[in-house]
C-alpha cells in the first residue's frame, strides 16, 4: 500500500478573504476602454483608479484610509485629451505616479497628502516621444527616476523622469503590438510579450535581445477555457505567483520551487463578482501583525473591493519566516549610474516594526533647455536658428528670460494657493 507524500510550504494554506462592506471604496465609475492594463495601482499611501471621463482620460487617487462611498464630485487628476490607459506608482516616492494615454504622451504627477480642493490639471511633466497610444508604464525598481514605456508603435522608451530626456529607445525589437513589459529584480533585463507570439529577453542598455523562442517550458500549467487576459502578479519574498483573469472571478495563486515540477498549485480564491482590473499592494504596505502576504484591489463596475491573503498562525509575534526583508522606497542607484552600466539590487528594509510612509517629498524636474545650447564655431554653413543673427540671438534670449520669470511667478502663486488650501483643510478639520 503506497503511502502520498505530502510537499512542505508554509503556504499550502494560504487563506483570501474580501475585505468588509464599510472597507470597499463604492461609487467609483471605473474606466470601461478595452484595454488589457490593470486599471488600478496601490501604494502605501495611496488607491489609484482609472475612471471614465468626459472630453479625456483621468483617474482618481484616493488616501487608503478613505474608505466608503466616494462623493460624485471627488478631486480627479486630469489633463490627457484621450482616455487613460495605464497607471504606476513610482517604487521611490509614494507622492509620484505616471499615467499614459490614447493621446500618445505620458505624464508625471506629484499627488498631496492631503486632499485637493479641485482637479489635479498639471503634471510635473510631460514626456512625448511615441507616435502611437500608449499602454504601458513600468518604473525602474532600483534606478531613481528611471520610467519605461511601451505604445502602440511597437517601441519601448526608457526615460529619465529627472531631466524629461529619453535615456534609451528600443525600436526594433518587436515586429507588432507590445503586450506587456516587465523588469527583473535589479532591473539589468527586461521581459516582454508580443502580439508575434514571442517572449523576449532584453538588455536595454546594449540594445539586444538576449534569449527568446523558448523551445520548452520547464513547466506547463493548464488554466481553464476563459478568453479573459491573466494579470500575474510575483511576490519574490514567498516565491507566489497570483493569477488573475481579467473578466474571470477568481484568484488562482501558486508557488514557485527551483526542484521540479517547479510550479505548485496552491488554491483559488473565488467570488461572485469578476473583476475588471486589479491592484497589487508592495509588500511594506500590508500588515504584518494580521500575518497578511498580500493584498489585491479588485474593480468592480463601481467599486474596489480589498481581497487580502493572509497565513494563518496562532503566534501574535512577528513571523521572520514570512517577512524577509524586502524592497524600500530608497534607490540604489541613480539615472545617470544605471545607463552607465551599474546595477544594484533592492534597497531592502526590515518590516518587523511595521513600516511608516514617509512624509510627502517633492519630485523635482530639471529639464535641459536645448535653446541653451550656443552656435558652432567654424565656417559658416545654410543659415538656421542656431546661426542666427546676433541680434536674433538676443531677441530670443530676452524672450527666454521673460518665460522663465513667467514661470517662476506661476510656480509661486501655485505655492501660495497650496499653502491657503492647506490652511482651509486645517480649518475645516478644526471646526469638525
Amino acid at each position: 500500500m503506497s503511502r502520498r507524500v505530502v510537499r512542505q510550504s508554509k503556504f499550502r494554506h494560504v487563506f483570501g478573504q474580501a475585505a468588509k462592506a464599510d472597507q470597499a471604496y463604492e461609487d467609483i465609475r471605473v474606466s470601461k476602454v478595452t484595454w488589457d492594463s490593470s486599471f488600478c495601482a496601490v501604494n502605501p499611501k495611496f488607491l489609484a483608479i482609472i475612471v471614465e471621463a468626459g472630453g479625456g482620460g483621468a483617474f482618481i487617487v484616493l488616501p487608503l484610509a478613505k474608505t466608503g462611498r466616494v462623493d460624485k464630485n471627488y478631486p480627479l487628476v486630469t489633463g490627457h485629451t484621450a482616455p487613460v490607459l495605464d497607471i504606476d506608482w513610482c517604487p521611490h516616492n509614494d507622492n509620484v505616479i505616471a499615467s499614459a494615454s490614447d493621446d500618445t504622451t505620458i505624464m508625471v504627477w506629484q499627488i498631496p497628502d492631503y486632499t485637493p480642493m479641485r482637479n489635479i490639471t498639471e503634471p510635473i511633466i510631460t514626456l512625448e516621444g511615441h507616435s502611437k497610444r500608449v499602454g504601458i508604464l513600468s518604473w525602474h525598481p532600483t534606478a531613481r527616476n528611471v520610467l519605461l514605456s511601451a505604445g502602440g508603435d511597437n517601441v519601448i522608451i526608457i526615460w529619465n523622469v529627472g531631466t524629461g530626456e529619453v535615456l534609451l529607445s528600443l525600436d526594433d525589437m518587436h515586429p507588432d503590438v507590445i503586450h506587456s513589459v516587465c523588469w527583473n529584480s535589479n532591473g539589468s533585463l527586461l521581459a516582454t510579450t508580443c502580439k508575434d507570439k514571442t517572449l523576449r529577453i532584453i538588455d536595454p542598455r546594449k540594445g539586444q535581445v538576449v534569449a527568446n523562442n523558448f523551445e520548452e517550458p520547464v513547466a506547463l500549467q493548464e488554466m481553464d477555457t476563459s478568453n479573459g487576459v491573466l494579470l500575474p502578479f510575483y511576490d519574490a519574498d514567498s516565491s507566489i505567483v497570483y493569477l488573475c483573469g481579467k473578466g474571470d472571478s477568481s484568484i488562482r495563486y501558486f508557488e514557485i520551487t527551483d526542484e521540479p515540477p517547479f510550479v505548485h498549485y496552491l488554491n483559488t480564491f473565488s467570488s461572485k463578482e469578476p473583476q475588471r482590473g486589479m491592484g497589487f499592494m508592495p509588500k511594506r504596505g500590508l500588515d504584518v501583525s494580521k500575518c497578511e502576504i498580500a493584498r489585491f484591489y479588485k474593480l468592480h463596475e463601481r467599486k474596489c473591493e480589498p481581497i487580502i491573503m493572509t497565513v494563518p498562525r496562532k503566534s501574535d509575534l512577528f513571523q521572520d519566516d514570512l517577512y524577509p526583508d524586502t524592497p524600500g522606497p530608497e534607490p540604489a542607484l541613480e539615472a545617470d549610474e544605471w545607463l552607465s552600466g551599474q546595477d544594484a539590487e533592492p534597497v531592502l528594509i526590515s518590516l518587523r516594526d511595521g513600516y511608516v510612509p514617509p512624509k510627502h517629498r517633492e519630485l523635482r524636474v530639471t529639464k535641459r533647455n536645448i535653446l541653451d545650447v550656443r552656435p558652432p564655431s567654424g565656417p559658416r554653413r545654410s543659415q538656421s536658428a542656431s546661426d542666427a543673427p546676433l541680434s536674433q540671438q538676443h531677441t530670443l534670449e530676452t524672450l527666454l528670460e521673460e518665460i522663465k520669470a513667467l514661470r517662476e511667478q506661476v510656480q509661486a502663486q501655485e505655492r501660495r494657493i497650496t499653502a491657503l488650501e492647506n490652511m482651509l483643510c486645517e480649518l475645516v478639520d478644526g471646526t469638525d
